[in-house]
């Protein structure tokens, strides 16, 4: 008996791992969030607008993926994104991954006043959600 209770606290651990990890995962379960991405855009929109060509404090998103970093013709942007969009800078899913988890990383001196995101799940769903409105 003293044998059996001994290799208990060891096996349920072992066993509910093995079941977790039997679970299924669909792409729908991993999938980002583009309505909480809505709301988290909420901080975003007092300086960008995603619906409009209109730029506010900050250049508009509406058509950023595949569009050079520091390219919109009618905003003034920092001396350091218009370098990185010169050198080569496309706005895709990483890219702007990247920049939305520290946009002081991704691009220094960036004029932007933004610390960044800490959660990737945030980063995903903000991108699912500017995805769905090109």
């Amino acid at each position: 008996m003293r044998e059996i209770r001994s290799k208990m606290p060891i096996a349920l651990p072992m066993l509910l791992c093995s079941v977790v990890l039997s679970l299924p995962f669909s792409p729908e379960t991993l999938a980002a969030d583009a309505e909480r991405g809505r709301r988290l855009f909420k901080v975003c929109a007092p300086c960008h607008s995603i619906d409009s060509d209109t730029n506010k404090t900050g250049p508009h998103l509406k058509g950023l993926f595949a569009r050079p970093a520091g390219s919109v013709t009618d905003f003034r942007y920092s001396k350091a994104m218009s370098e990185a969009g010169a050198a080569g800078l496309i706005w895709d899913e990483a890219a702007l991954a990247e920049f939305l988890s520290s946009p002081k990383t991704k691009v220094p001196n960036t004029s932007m006043r933004f610390w960044g995101m800490w959660f990737q799940s945030e980063i995903d769903d903000l991108i699912a959600y500017l995805k769905a409105n090109p």
